[in-house]
């Protein structure tokens, strides 16, 4: 799967099939990320971050940001994840296990994911953004060991 999202709002969850290679992931950029940049509005108002798996620095997707202006948040290799999509994805876990009936197959299970992403509460993503400067605070502090977050 793939997401994202703004402290303002949900972006689409998508589905990858296969093996995710760095074409592939363009092809998720191109085709979810800038129309749900474009809907923003202020799109010099934000940051994108990721993490440093292969696919988000390979040179042909680290191009098509620069062509397409995506601001990226830099992340030093060996650092620590601090991407608050990692919590919205355990929210999205513990939502479909408390889901009323559960998956009973890979369909159903995709149905009950895009249900339950699009019913996580405003209040979750817009309190892990403002957490943000806490969490890069606290790995300074404690010199890039594991912290609280």
């Amino acid at each position: 799967m793939w997401g994202c999202f703004t402290k303002h709002g949900l972006g689409p969850l998508i589905k990858l099939e296969g093996r995710v290679t760095a074409a592939k992931y363009v092809d998720v950029l191109k085709n979810n990320l800038l129309p749900f940049l474009d809907d923003l509005g202020d799109q010099e108002n934000y940051l994108f971050q990721e993490d440093n798996a292969p696919i988000h620095t390979a040179r042909v997707v680290r191009s098509w940001k620069v062509e397409n202006d995506i601001n990226s948040l830099p992340w030093p290799a060996q650092s620590p994840d601090l991407n608050p999509i990692e919590n919205l994805w355990d929210e999205l876990e513990r939502r479909v296990q408390a889901h009323i009936s559960l998956p009973k197959n890979r369909e159903n299970l995709w149905e009950i994911l895009q249900e339950e992403w699009s019913n996580i509460d405003i209040n979750k993503y817009q309190n892990l953004v403002d957490s943000m400067p806490r969490r890069i605070s606290a790995v300074i502090a404690n010199k890039g060991h594991p912290t609280k977050y």
